[in-house]
């Protein structure tokens, strides 16, 4: 029986596909690494330059794969368990922070602000919003469903109203990404695996890094999706042009990143198989209380 049981569990690490475990792990490194950066960022050139390009994909591509492990939203319990898995830890964040702000801060009162998340439990908060706007998005097809998502990214930054507050700039401006991951197929990621899509991969990468090292003045706000265009620019319409920019170069460097994920195992690959909302508790440790 014994036996059984280790055949099995031999098999079922055999037939695991290492490249998603690969991605996430790799992707939290990069989380906690550009956290890690921000100290340097205005003091070195080259370190901004770092900083922008990790931030144009890292979070786009975490919620890319976010979106394509949604797919069984429909099934029975799967939502009430997600929601669960995402509260919870976002409530229990949420009070650390008030009672680190009043003990350590020397705020005046004890607050808890739950439709106002701190730092980086947007996060936990867009993500149970993206597995709910799924129901609605689901009824078109991929191709309208994405552009609408698109559209909704873009408007979202009309109103000032649409900020930090309950995550909602951020839910409707990398909303995108999670759809496309989520109408995305495991033939999609084995295109990007293949050496044609490396060398195109390749190019792209080095492409937008002459693109920021040729536009010293970017903002890389622009990226992190949380405030509306009033905060950036005077005229809205130019705002728009600019976030359509921003998601153009977010989604050819989440496609480079994909093409150079590794496919077999490596010793950090057992790092990667936890769960996302695990992994997600790692990464608001370490970003937040370093």
């Amino acid at each position: 029986m014994t036996n059984q049981v280790l055949e099995m569990a031999a098999k079922k690490a055999k037939e695991r596909d290492h490249y998603f475990d690969n991605a996430k792990f790799i992707l939290i490194f990069l989380v906690v690494f550009g956290h890690l950066l921000q100290t340097f960022v205005a003091e070195y050139a080259s370190v901004r330059i770092l900083y922008i390009y990790i931030y144009t994909f890292h979070m786009p591509a975490f919620i890319l794969i976010s979106g394509y492990f949604a797919k069984g939203f429909r099934k029975k319990g799967y939502l009430m368990k997600t929601i669960k898995k995402l509260i919870l830890p976002y409530l229990i964040f949420q009070l650390i922070y008030s009672i680190f702000y009043y003990f350590l801060l020397g705020k005046d009162s004890l607050s808890l602000k739950l439709l106002d998340p701190e730092w980086s439990l947007w996060f936990l908060l867009s993500l149970c919003f993206w597995n709910i706007m799924l129901f609605l998005f689901t009824r078109f097809s991929a191709k309208k469903a994405i552009i609408l998502s698109l559209v909704l990214g873009l408007t979202a930054g009309y109103f000032d109203i649409i900020g930090s507050y309950l995550s909602l700039s951020r839910t409707f401006v990398f909303f995108p990404f999670f759809l496309v991951g989520f109408f995305m197929t495991k033939e999609h990621f084995q295109f990007l695996q293949t050496r044609a899509t490396k060398i195109i991969g390749l190019v792209v990468m080095l492409l937008l890094l002459c693109f920021i090292l040729a536009n010293p003045e970017l903002n890389e706000d622009w990226f992190l999706g949380s405030k509306p265009y009033d905060n950036f620019v005077d005229v809205k319409s130019l705002g728009l042009l600019i976030r359509m920019v921003v998601y153009g170069i977010s989604f050819l460097s989440v496609f480079a990143f994909f093409t150079f994920v590794p496919k077999r195992r490596l010793f950090f690959t057992k790092w990667g198989k936890n769960t996302l909302v695990r992994i997600l508790a790692t990464w608001l440790f370490y970003k937040n209380f370093p």
